[in-house]
């Protein structure tokens, strides 16, 4: 049997090797002693200059939805989705390629239809296609002056592709700080990264693995604790969060499943009941609603989104020759337009739409990245796989927490809002209108502490839906709004007046216990799907909690929230979504 998976093996090595094309995992040749041996005495072979010393300051790792200068990509394999990508990308930013020759580059993207507007080109070495993985990380120092890059030992025995922060730093003139020397030496893959831009991180347990006595590139051991510590010293990630592994994704990358679409909301691929590695995903997302909150200090939005089957109707199985890992949460986001991998228009038309509704304003592209010419899903990666952004060099940071639906129609409703830049803040403005409204309507936002500023709107009419968004100007002139597609993205609430319809295809089944002392399950009984949210109100209207917001699947469900820590009484379930209203009573002992 060894001899057997041996021979797999090799024959699956040679396969992408004489395809000219690495896959996202590693191979078994980069897997030998000796090559391993040279990969780790190279890691200062560089031709270009990093610092290797930890950056001074207060660090802010950004978030995938700010603002990006550049978009980075390498020229090779699977040339057709990276045309797509170069061509939608460069409207909205930068496009840096790197290439192992500049004209022939540029020929290629030609016959590809693409323009060159907006595309710089590197001419160097690189092993594979996996951008994501090795490029360098977004960080800069007190929060939004001196951006910085910070780049991690790449995972995978692939020295040039390993060298390229170092590389497009030069080209770019920003700092690369590299964590390759021992004690700070940190093995790291992009795709098993994401961050809210105010400290937290996600990733699977792979890191902690990678950089213990089990790890094959790590130069010295580590303890979780201890990796904790360099991401925060090295990237100002004072809250990392770390789930266990998926049973049937062979390269760990929480990218491959999960995305943060803003600093309290959580893309999440849904398999089947049951099926593949739907149940440890599950678990890891009840883990997280358990331990952490968002930076709001309020329980994660979920959204889930489907993973596709492949043609054969099957899930990934934890065979390297089984189905692949079809995902939409393996998408990227340049400024004002969302990169997404699709599969089949079958499948495609409800990924799709549930971005689109999860990210107003935004324009959503489908890129197939599973088709005959372009299967890049079977080497284990997708859109989100093969780039990498590089922020920009002047952010203007603005953070706010999405008001919630409300029953209040009497008061009026307070905005508030993190505005920074390097120079200060000139001024705020808020923009709303209500549902009657033709037009936003403007406030001036008063800065009231620091960098913080607020406004309220005025009280609204029970029924109505309101739309605003917040824009700024820095002291130096730039400008900025949030969301970043407004004033055609916004954020929206509604006040509800507990009105329902005669047809609502969902409502509570049991609440138990009732009355609780803590851990309550809430069933709901849906005949359709929907798109809607359960919220816990106290009798006077004022919500307490969010315990589940987002897309609400075709069947029985269990919701949970804990009342441990609320006051004896009664409180109101709420469940809603733009043609409803349904309420249930629970009480707490």
């Amino acid at each position: 049997m060894k001899y057997f998976v041996s021979f797999l093996i090799l024959i699956q090595s040679s396969f992408y090797f004489s395809q000219n094309i690495l896959p996202n995992k590693s191979t078994a040749n980069e897997l030998n002693d000796e090559a391993v041996y040279t990969y780790k005495n190279n890691y200062n072979s560089r031709s270009s200059s990093v610092i290797t010393t930890q950056p001074v300051g207060n660090l802010r790792t950004m978030a995938e939805w700010e603002e990006v200068q550049a978009i980075c990509i390498t020229w090779t394999g699977y040339k057709s989705i990276l045309a797509k990508i170069v061509e939608e990308a460069q409207t909205e930013c930068e496009v840096i390629i790197l290439c192992n020759n500049v004209n022939s580059a540029q020929n290629e993207l030609t016959n590809y239809g693409v323009s060159l507007t907006n595309v710089n080109f590197i001419s160097t070495n690189y092993n594979s296609i996996w951008m994501r993985d090795y490029g360098g990380n977004t960080v800069y120092k007190d929060y939004v002056d001196s951006l910085i890059l910070v780049d991690w030992i790449y995972n995978r025995n692939r020295p040039f592709d390993n060298n390229s922060p170092g590389v497009i730093g030069n080209l770019k003139g920003i700092p690369v700080y590299e964590m390759s020397q021992p004690g700070t030496d940190l093995v790291h893959t992009g795709g098993n990264f994401m961050a809210d831009g105010f400290g937290t991180g996600f990733s699977s347990e792979l890191v902690d693995d990678e950089n213990s006595s089990s790890g094959n590139f790590n130069l010295t051991n580590k303890t979780p604790a201890e990796i904790d510590q360099l991401m925060d010293d090295w990237m100002g990630i004072d809250t990392y969060i770390k789930m266990p592994v998926l049973p049937f994704d062979d390269i760990h990358h929480i990218d491959m499943h999960m995305k943060l679409l803003n600093e309290e909301t959580l893309l999440v691929g849904e398999f089947p009941l049951n099926v593949s590695d739907g149940p440890q995903i599950e678990m890891n997302i009840q883990y997280i609603q358990d331990n952490f909150t968002s930076v709001y200090g309020t329980p994660y939005k979920i959204i889930r989104i489907p993973m596709v089957p492949s043609s054969s109707g099957g899930y990934p199985n934890g065979s390297w020759s089984g189905p692949s890992y079809r995902t939409y949460a393996n998408n990227l986001i340049v400024n004002k337009k969302v990169l997404v991998p699709t599969y089949r228009t079958q499948y495609d038309t409800t990924g799709l739409r549930i971005l689109r509704e999860a990210m107003p304003g935004y324009e959503v592209i489908g890129i197939d990245c599973d088709n005959s010419g372009a299967n890049i899903i079977g080497s284990g990666g997708a859109i989100h796989c093969i780039t990498k952004a590089i922020g920009a060099s002047d952010p203007l940071l603005i953070s706010h927490q999405e008001l919630s639906n409300t029953t209040d129609n009497i008061n009026p409703h307070y905005v508030e809002a993190l505005i920074m830049h390097s120079s200060g803040i000139s001024n705020a403005t808020l923009h709303y209108k209500s549902s009657t409204d033709s037009t936003f309507l403007t406030l001036n936002m008063t800065n009231i502490s620091a960098n913080q500023w607020a406004a309220d709107i005025p009280a609204q009419t029970l029924g109505s839906s309101i739309e605003y968004y917040i824009s700024a100007v820095s002291n130096s002139g730039k400008s900025q709004v949030r969301p970043l597609t407004a004033p055609l993205g916004h954020f929206q609430f509604s006040i509800l007046n507990f009105v329902g319809t005669a047809d609502l295809n969902a409502d509570f089944g049991r609440v138990f216990p009732n009355p609780s002392r803590g851990l309550t399950c809430i069933e709901i009984n849906n005949s359709k799907g929907f798109k809607g949210s359960l919220e816990l109100f106290d009798m006077l209207g004022k919500k307490i909690a969010t315990i589940h917001e987002g897309n609400f699947i075709k069947g029985d469900r269990k919701y949970f929230i804990d009342l441990s820590s609320h006051e004896k009484g009664a409180y109101l379930l709420v469940l809603t979504n733009q043609s409803f209203v349904k309420t249930s009573t629970i009480f707490k002992n």
